[in-house]
């Protein structure tokens, strides 16, 4: 059986998730976590194959989560979950070390066959995620800046641009908003531009957040 631990802040999303695993018949679900801190100690207890990890989550998004657990478990094989269109974030996921991104928008069998792939140390790329990659290796660094922005940056960048202010984004990233402010001028640096507006413009014209997102 391959043992499946799903994260996510929602609990109706990891019944889904679970219900769905179920039906593989070679899938269990090992356990379920809602945020990084109770990932990490969840994971000290039980054995597991592949971990499903949410994009957005308080604190630690999916994406830093599986930065860090690749550190401390060299071996988890992790799948990155997400809403948002692969070429948003499914790079970033890679590049972490999940071995595939995918959208919550994609059939239940789509999921089941990822995580076998998973299972045996396989990366399960999409077609759109091969595309992202193709874009990714294809663009000129100098063109779309954002692309190097640290993880913890680019939650910044795009919480600025959703509208959020410091201190909200201080309150859901678990940082102080003086912390908060040093990410921003860092963003506001490498971006190259002067203030939030400027930052919210940037993220809409290259598809990082959608016009009006919140």
């Amino acid at each position: 059986m391959i043992r499946v631990v799903i994260c996510d802040d929602h609990a109706l999303v990891r019944k889904g998730l679970a219900m769905i695993l179920a039906q593989a018949g070679d899938v269990q679900v090992a356990g379920e976590a809602s945020n990084y801190g109770e990932l990490r100690q969840l994971l000290r207890k039980v054995e597991c194959d592949v971990l499903l990890v949410d994009v957005e989550m308080p604190g630690r998004d999916g994406i830093e989560a599986v930065g860090l657990l690749k550190k401390e478990l060299p071996r988890v094989a992790a799948l990155v979950l997400s809403g948002h269109p692969e070429a948003r974030f499914a790079v970033r996921a890679l590049r972490a070390g999940a071995l595939g991104y995918l959208n919550k928008a994609n059939a239940p069998e789509i999921l089941i066959d990822a995580v076998r792939h998973a299972a045996m140390g396989r990366k399960y790329l999409s077609p759109e995620v091969s595309q992202a990659l193709a874009e990714a290796v294809t663009t000129d660094p100098a063109d779309e800046p954002h692309r190097e922005l640290s993880q913890r940056e680019f939650q910044v960048f795009r919480m600025i641009a959703g509208g959020k202010r410091l201190s909200e984004i201080a309150a859901a990233l678990s940082l102080s908003p003086k912390t908060v402010s040093v990410y921003r001028a860092r963003v506001l640096e490498k971006l190259g531009v002067e203030n939030n507006v400027e930052i919210a413009r940037y993220a809409v014209r290259h598809g990082v957040v959608d016009a009006g997102e919140d």
